[in-house]
């Protein structure tokens, strides 16, 4: 379901709990992660509800290269000619989506937490097990203010994954935290702030402490890779995660 102005010019799709991002101006649009492969058409149709089409998506920006953030990436570059960018760290697991570094067993989570099975059964009618991998990469460095529409700000936040990057908006006072602060996490079922459980996350100590690059955004608008926006401003969405800690 596409949601209009989430924050200015910003524009969220939700599919199978994975939010992906439309950033509008002048100059087209950024496209802030894909979800996962049956996502493909719904960004394209929401492209049409937005009075767009796939020749004004500029760039793609990957928060992280997880199989339910990049699960279309590979598709929409080779369909649409788009740009993929990620950070550098997040190289490995674009090209290889289901090798990365976790803390915990994934596979015990729905005994632990039987709410949130609706949640990988969702991913999966999505597409979750059928990700390709892309190689072609271009790589995006923290504290720079990338050349797309929007003009967002690389804020470097790893933990979740080695090369997690928030992507700071500024202008707008927004800020798309990608999986370093959700309001739910799929693993668990949990709401509100919060990082994201050991069974998706290489090192939840780092992604706590990436918290406090966040913070120091100061958006009032928190715009998560899973679950709804955060309108009460970083600073306290940051401290509930905080509190709340790992699971």
């Amino acid at each position: 379901m596409l949601v209009r102005n989430v924050a200015d010019r910003i524009h969220r799709l939700a599919h199978a709990d994975v939010n992906v991002y439309l950033i509008e101006d002048e100059d087209g649009v950024t496209l802030v992660d894909t979800g996962l492969p049956a996502t493909f058409r719904r960004i394209g149709a929401a492209l049409h509800d937005l009075g767009r089409t796939p020749a004004d998506v500029r760039a793609v920006l990957l928060t992280h290269a997880h199989f339910d953030h990049a699960g279309s990436a590979r598709r929409v570059y080779r369909t649409w000619g788009t740009p993929v960018y990620t950070h550098e760290g997040d190289r490995s697991p674009a090209a290889h989506p289901y090798r990365y570094k976790r803390e915990r067993n994934p596979l015990t989570y729905p005994i632990r937490y039987p709410r949130a099975l609706p949640v990988p059964v969702k991913m999966a009618l999505a597409g979750a097990l059928l990700v390709r991998g892309l190689n072609d990469i271009t790589s995006m460095e923290a504290g720079t203010r990338l050349p797309v529409p929007g003009r967002p700000r690389v804020v470097f936040t790893p933990g979740h994954t080695l090369g997690h990057c928030a992507l700071h908006l500024p202008e707008r006072d927004a800020v798309i935290s990608g999986d370093a602060l959700v309001t739910l996490d799929p693993y668990t079922g949990g709401r509100g702030p919060r990082i994201v459980s050991g069974a998706a996350t290489a090192d939840s100590p780092m992604a706590l402490q990436s918290l406090a690059e966040l913070a120091n955004t100061g958006a009032r608008s928190v715009l998560p890779g899973h679950g709804e926006p955060w309108y009460e401003g970083i600073g306290s969405a940051v401290e509930i995660a905080s509190r709340t800690g790992p699971s």
